[in-house]
């Protein structure tokens, strides 16, 4: 890999995190104590905890407050809605995600942790490791989130007793290991008193290990661009058309994996058709090599027809093209979904007409179980699902690219979002297929 890449990944470090736990577990105070402590929260922001928290009979600011934005999430105590908070300190950048931790709300959990590189699964250290714990590190398995961190809460009230944390610990990596989760870091603290977020616990010596906040800010997130596949969806057609440049033609989106290089054969989905990439564009200036994540035009040597939704990759390293398509989702509509459904299917910036073929199985997060031909996914399910879309998509399997292996269902009608899915097996292998439902309807038969 270049310098010029090295140099570039290595200045931008961010790190984008979710929290998760069951209800009263104290993901909220953790967030405030977080920001609270780092010093990430202005003093109207304060001021304003501190007089809801006096409305609430509360003498102490109560810092769940800093992300329990929304009038319903104060009244009740808990966490409704995906909580996003943007702070730093001097060695990082985050993006924090504060997801609710009721069974009602696993879809919005999904929806914080889609993008997460880390996420941090709190446990009540009363209560240990519980169902929606379980829950909550499956989830985070599936989503393929690279770094998982268990933070055992409320040691306070369990008289920071070692043995009660060691136990904790042990079970939940040892649940961890058989979803896949390679490595897990557990971390005692209390939230509410402060101990081991920022700032070490002075009652704790027994722990020798990081804070949280010291983890968060040296957990290597960091990848190597080169590494995986070149994907750029095409967003936007450029023609200018003006005297100065008469034929200019240039591809604008965002690189969604991998790195691109003048020079480069690439191919064109779902086209198949090849070229040669003439000019890459970054900021205004013409550079020779450009990565994932920016945002740049790309000009090819030949006059191709391409247009907004096509896929220019590397022709050795080309997806294959399918209208066939098999992934793991969880459904995040009220309205169920059933085989034979018409939808529009979402990938990167292609958006096509699709069948629901089948639904062979829903996952049961408790014991990772198959129940086979639910015949419907209700909100918050998670099953496999068989779709067959109007024209040929390139994904990729989710376990290679979070970014191209995923992809949404929508409502053809309205345009709500029912399902997020992820191509290929995500997670857990799928029963038995059932015969899939016809769809013989004008317009959708394909």
């Amino acid at each position: 890999m270049s310098s010029t890449i090295t140099a570039h990944t290595g200045a931008t470090s961010l790190l984008r995190f979710a929290t998760a736990g069951s209800v009263d577990d104290g993901k909220s105070t953790l967030v405030g104590r977080l920001l609270h402590d780092s010093k990430s929260v202005l003093a109207d922001q304060l001021e304003a905890v501190e007089h809801a928290s006096r409305n609430r009979g509360q003498e102490a600011p109560d810092l769940a407050l800093l992300t329990d934005g929304l009038r319903a999430e104060r009244e009740q105590g808990i966490t409704i809605d995906v909580a996003y908070r943007y702070f730093a300190t001097p060695r990082r950048r985050f993006i924090l995600a504060d997801t609710p931790g009721h069974v009602q709300y696993t879809r919005n959990m999904v929806t914080g942790a889609s993008t997460a590189e880390l996420a941090v699964v709190l446990v009540d250290a009363r209560n240990g490791v519980v169902e929606q714990t379980r829950r909550h590190a499956a989830v985070a398995a599936l989503l393929r989130v690279p770094q998982v961190v268990l933070a055992v809460n409320k040691m306070d009230l369990v008289g920071y007793a070692e043995p009660v944390f060691a136990a904790i610990a042990k079970e939940f990596t040892t649940y961890a290991a058989s979803l896949g989760i390679p490595e897990v870091t557990a971390i005692p603290i209390s939230a509410l008193a402060g101990d081991n977020v920022v700032a070490p616990s002075a009652t704790m010596d027994w722990y020798g290990g990081p804070t949280v906040l010291e983890h968060l800010e040296t957990v290597p997130v960091i990848a190597d661009p080169s590494a995986d596949p070149g994907r750029f969806p095409v967003q936007y057609v450029i023609r200018p058309q003006t005297p100065e440049h008469p034929d200019y033609r240039g591809y604008a989106g965002q690189i969604a994996s991998g790195v691109l290089r003048v020079g480069e054969a690439v191919t064109v989905l779902p086209s198949g058709r090849t070229s040669t990439i003439e000019g890459i564009e970054a900021l205004g200036r013409a550079v020779d090599t450009a990565w994932a994540p920016q945002s740049v035009t790309v000009r090819l040597a030949d006059d191709l027809d391409i247009s907004r939704g096509d896929l220019i990759a590397p022709t050795a390293t080309v997806p294959a093209a399918s209208q066939d398509i098999e992934a793991t989702i969880c459904h995040v509509a009220d309205r169920p979904l059933r085989p034979g459904d018409r939808v529009l299917l979402k990938h990167t910036t292609r958006t096509v007409k699709a069948i629901v073929k089948d639904i062979p199985s829903r996952l049961t997060l408790d014991d990772l179980s198959q129940h086979p031909a639910p015949g419907e996914l209700v909100a918050n399910d998670i099953g496999r699902i068989t779709v067959r879309t109007a024209e040929p998509l390139a994904l990729d399997a989710y376990a290679d690219s979070r970014r191209t292996g995923s992809f949404l269902l929508i409502d053809p009608a309205d345009g709500t979002t029912l399902t997020a899915g992820m191509a290929g097996t995500a997670f857990a292998a799928a029963a038995e297929t059932a015969p899939a439902a016809a769809a013989d309807d004008e317009g959708w038969d394909f």
